[in-house]
């Protein structure tokens, strides 16, 4: 009896040390080891969350949830408005504007509605798995829905883009289930730039404010030079793999599966993790809002983290009441306006003005990371993932022109491309229009429409 009183004592114990290492775990514990951002590389993020916000807006030049002026938009350069009607179910609802102050190009796309059915089916389709597209794997449902969002707004974003000049960038953004949708898009924009005008891949950008685990890791690092993640301090989504079907499936009772997801979890290793070629990620560079400590109460001036993680890219389920607010965009608006106040009095603390060359430094330092990343993911033999050698980023000469392999895979025939196989046989880069023709079909008008038999052809 002294034998399994010992064993019991042992289980006991390590239970409660399971117990205490879950409870007591806060989400500043994710980023812990990153270096802190940079004034000039977050100060976006609150501007394109006001645009996210003024997307609710039933009529942006009358606003009734909170004044115009705080959502920074220029009603004349609003370009585009869909709403459900004009979306037919295929994707929420989004806007197109021109910010001339910036010189951006802005496609904003609007978070999860849970009283929309449409919502929950693109959330829903993905019952034949992840599906095998740009030599890695994303969720069915958010691939379809980008593709055919930009098979609608191409050739308004392409003629967007000359009409106002090549000194432009292109940005993609989106709130939860749109920041899946926006990050796929800018993948397949940057893979058929030729469809947006030609336009430079360091031109394409892309905001996923609480992101959605949508492509798996060899994506996620492969294109942390045009995407970036934002992650409000305990946000659930981010963190946990279980499909969103799942998640939005149970959401009357999301406590309870969260906490056996951290059971589940617990007992699987690292390597095993990395090495599951259909385990999906929050996509891209990852700034995290850091507001609450361990054993300290109330929410202190944020700040804000920054890095390309490959292991540990926000894996442990945080056991909090804040998990589901921190997903709001309203919160995360709103902290992520601190932090860029409370970074900008530090930084003019240090400095009175912006000198050229520490940007040109600051802008090898984040190219040099995303090698080092890309060498990272491929030393750990992570399915599908390749080293810095073979996907550096592009470089752009001053004309806008591309070069290396990848100007000539821009410039190929399509019809050449249209000759590779299916996207699961082949696991390799896949055309655009050859997935476009597999999932919808076009109207005498041109509309894009799906096909009755899509999941029987894929």
């Amino acid at each position: 009896m002294s034998l399994f009183g010992g064993l019991e004592c042992v289980f006991a114990v390590g239970c409660v040390r399971w117990l205490w290492k879950r409870c007591t775990y806060v989400g500043a514990y994710d980023s812990a080891t990153w270096p802190k951002a940079e004034v000039d590389d977050f100060s976006a993020v609150p501007r394109f969350c006001k645009t996210i916000l003024a997307i609710y807006e039933d009529d942006i030049r009358s606003p009734k949830l909170r004044p115009a002026s705080e959502y920074g938009l220029n009603p004349d350069c609003v370009i585009m408005r869909a709403n459900y009607k004009h979306t037919l179910g295929q994707c929420p609802p989004y806007l197109i504007y021109v910010d001339h102050d910036h010189r951006e190009i802005v496609l904003a796309i609007r978070g999860l509605n849970l009283a929309k059915q449409t919502d929950y089916k693109v959330l829903l389709d993905n019952r034949l798995g992840k599906q095998m597209f740009d030599g890695g794997y994303v969720h069915f449902g958010l691939l379809k829905s980008a593709i055919w969002l930009l098979n609608q707004e191409s050739e308004r974003l392409k003629n967007l883009w000359i009409e106002n000049g090549e000194e432009y960038d292109m940005v993609f953004v989106g709130h939860s289930l749109g920041s899946g949708i926006a990050a796929l898009m800018t993948i397949i924009a940057v893979n058929h730039r030729d469809h947006l005008g030609g336009i430079p891949r360091n031109k394409i950008k892309c905001y996923s404010l609480a992101p959605a685990r949508s492509m798996s890791l060899n994506l996620a690092v492969k294109y942390a030079d045009v995407i970036h993640s934002v992650v409000l301090q305990d946000d659930f989504l981010p963190r946990t793999p279980t499909p969103l079907e799942d998640i939005f499936g149970s959401i009357f009772c999301l406590p309870c599966l969260l906490f056996l997801i951290c059971l589940r979890d617990t007992f699987i290793p690292e390597h095993t993790k990395l090495s599951d070629p259909r385990r999906l990620y929050a996509p891209g560079r990852m700034y995290h809002i850091v507001e609450r400590k361990f054993c300290r109460c109330g929410r202190f001036p944020p700040e804000v983290r920054t890095a390309i993680p490959v292991e540990g890219r926000f894996e442990h389920i945080v056991l909090s009441c804040n998990t589901t607010k921190d997903h709001g965009i309203i919160w995360i608006e709103r902290e992520a306006t601190k932090a860029l106040e409370v970074m900008s009095e530090s930084s003019s603390e240090t400095t009175t003005t912006a000198p050229k060359p520490q940007k040109i430094q600051r802008l090898r330092t984040f190219e040099k990371e995303h090698r080092d990343a890309l060498e990272r993911a491929a030393s750990l033999n992570i399915p599908h993932a390749v080293g810095s050698t073979d996907e550096e980023p592009t470089i752009h000469k001053k004309d806008g022109s591309s070069s290396g392999d990848e100007a000539a895979e821009i410039s190929q025939n399509v019809t050449e491309d249209t000759q590779k196989t299916k996207p699961e046989s082949a696991g390799g880069r896949v055309n655009w229009n050859e997935v476009v023709g597999m999932l919808f079909d076009r109207d005498e008008s041109g509309k894009l429409l799906l096909k009755q038999d899509t999941l029987t052809r894929i």
